[in-house]
């Protein structure tokens, strides 16, 4: 099995993993985080936790999170964003337009990037941004 710190030592070898593949674990490691965030803050029901993350988890709320995080983001972090961001998709939800999908798969890129690589504090002080906290 795979582990995140496999990759710590040669980021290089992310390369060959493909956007897609980083953009799938970013998504999970994002939904984690927003999920924390919620029960944390919120502290109410299942269903009112849901319909919260909800605003969060979206292509066009992933999208207005990539705004708020741009400016911070290093030279390889943008590097990796815009890999996710022009990676071809098979399919575009009706919910989003297409800019919105393509930057949401940039942030669930770099997430997973930064996840399989052990910046777990970098992870933490970008989503503290998105936050507002």
């Amino acid at each position: 099995m795979l582990e995140h710190s496999d990759f710590k030592e040669n980021e290089r070898d992310l390369r060959g993993v493909p956007s897609l593949s980083l953009a799938y674990l970013g998504d999970g490691v994002y939904e984690v985080l927003v999920r924390e965030y919620l029960v944390a803050c919120v502290g109410c029901n299942p269903h009112e936790i849901h319909k919260k993350a909800l605003e969060y988890v979206s292509a066009p709320a992933q999208a207005a999170a990539v705004k708020k995080i741009m400016e911070h983001l290093t030279e390889e972090e943008n590097s990796v964003f815009r890999r996710g961001r022009n990676t071809k998709v098979h399919a575009i939800p009706k919910s989003a337009t297409a800019e919105q999908y393509h930057a949401a798969t940039g942030l669930e890129c770099l997430f997973g990037y930064l996840y399989l690589t052990g910046q777990n504090r970098r992870i933490g002080e970008l989503f503290d941004i998105i936050t507002g906290e």
